[in-house]
């Protein structure tokens, strides 16, 4: 059950959010790609309700099923290019930033296929998905299923 929903309760919070969201969105990132960083980070944070969104946005985009099952595998799976694999790696490194403080090799890496407004870009867009997926994780907010093709209880 959802504990609160931001949009009522604090419409500015929302609205700054959506206000980053609506830059990244804008910034000429390739729109797929944009949709797989989501679905990684928000695989990575567990967010129920950001994974059934941007799985949807991205088959709605022509992302194929294998390669949104293969996001978890990224590194072993054959199926991104090395700018896709650098855009992956640098948006893990940044959701885990505790963990080790986005290491120079995967700067280096991301630095070989984005310019560094792109780079900027990635991060922004790494920024955005993190604060959503805290937002719902927080909060609770269900993720909206396609009743029809739901498994029963």
């Amino acid at each position: 059950m959802q504990r609160i929903d931001v949009t009522k309760v604090s419409p500015g919070a929302y609205q700054a959010t959506a206000a980053l969201q609506a830059y990244v969105d804008q910034s000429g990132l390739d729109a797929k790609l944009r949709e797989l960083i989501k679905i990684r980070a928000s695989e990575i944070n567990g967010c129920a309700f950001c994974l059934a969104m941007h799985t949807r946005d991205a088959r709605r985009l022509g992302e194929t099923e294998e390669r949104m099952h293969l996001l978890d595998a990224w590194r072993e799976a054959p199926v991104y290019s090395a700018r896709e694999r650098a855009a992956l790696g640098w948006i893990e490194a940044i959701t885990l930033v505790a963990q080790g403080h986005v290491p120079d090799d995967v700067f280096e890496e991301v630095r070989k296929h984005f310019s560094e407004k792109e780079i900027v870009d990635l991060t922004a867009a790494a920024v955005a998905i993190n604060t959503w997926n805290r937002i719902a994780i927080a909060f609770r907010v269900p993720p909206q299923i396609d009743s029809k093709k739901a498994a029963a209880a």
